[in-house]
């Protein structure tokens, strides 16, 4: 559980994300970005014009395990905001 970025390493533009599955989020995101089937347009236009190998998955910040899960949804978009706002990014979705 966590947050993460995907960055453009020609643009240096950053996607801010989070999940509860940190381990299977880049596998996701780059399966729908090799589709070209990303909800997140300007991230699929990026790379579209840069391709895969333009493109790194970093792990941010991975929460403790003892969140209650009720409180989870609330804290991950919390961090994501923070994330965004810290690295003038865009928003994974």
């Amino acid at each position: 559980m966590g947050t993460f970025a995907v960055r453009c390493v020609a643009t240096d533009r950053v996607w801010v994300g989070a999940s509860r599955n940190l381990d299977a989020e880049k596998n996701g995101c780059w399966f729908c970005l090799r589709l070209g089937s990303h909800l997140e347009k300007s991230l699929q236009q990026e790379w579209n014009s840069q391709g895969e190998s333009g493109f790194e998955f970093e792990i941010l910040e991975k929460l403790e395990e003892e969140v209650h899960p009720l409180q989870l949804p609330d804290l991950l978009k919390t961090k994501k905001s923070q994330w965004i706002s810290r690295l003038n990014a865009h928003s994974c979705l």
